[in-house]
């Protein structure tokens, strides 16, 4: 009987490290993609009305958690559509993505506030999939401290043949061969 628990605990124990050394990979391979992602010219992006600062808390989980607007200046020359991705770089598992949006047509200009939460919206592009297991936005709501929440605005020069509900490694991996220019907003938000 004593073996066979040993045999079991040690079953256990392989598949959770398993499992963290593959959440692990994820994660790094997110944090090369983003990083690969920020080329090109440089795009001014401003996330309700800021370019640095701190979220709005209407923004937040402790908010309305809505999505907040972001616009953009003079894009690239060929830009034929724009991608978003939100993220928390300073989550305690890893980048955790709060925002997945692409295919947005780039002369729109700005996406106003409170996107509604389905995969495809209307003159604005489609969704993917957030770290919260959820389409379209999720607001900042870190478990302690003051987290950076990254908005990476993408110029690709064409539109990405995907489906709603991607997640950011997807999206990216293929946005990559596509950017031509980016822009970034990092605002801060702590919940003390």
């Amino acid at each position: 009987m004593r073996r066979s628990a040993v045999i079991a605990v040690a079953a256990i124990a392989a598949i959770v490290f398993a499992a963290l050394l593959l959440y692990r990979t994820k994660q790094k391979s997110l944090d090369e993609l983003i990083a690969k992602a920020k080329r090109g010219a440089a795009i001014e992006l401003r996330v309700a009305g800021l370019s640095e600062g701190y979220v709005p808390r209407k923004y937040t989980c402790d908010g309305e958690d809505i999505s907040p607007m972001v616009e953009w200046g003079q894009l690239p020359h060929g830009t034929r559509s724009l991608a978003l991705i939100c993220f928390d770089p300073d989550a305690p598992r890893g980048t955790f993505v709060h925002w997945v949006l692409f295919n947005i047509p780039p002369g729109i200009g700005r996406i106003s506030e409170g996107v509604p939460r389905t995969g495809s919206v209307s003159g604005v592009g489609l969704q993917g999939m957030n770290d919260f297991g959820r389409i379209g936005y999720g607001g900042p709501c870190p478990p302690s401290g003051t987290h950076r929440y990254v908005f990476l605005l993408l110029a690709l020069d064409e539109e990405l043949d995907l489906k709603e509900g991607v997640d950011a490694s997807t999206l990216l991996s293929r946005a990559i061969p596509h950017v031509i220019g980016y822009g970034e907003v990092v605002l801060k938000y702590s919940r003390g």
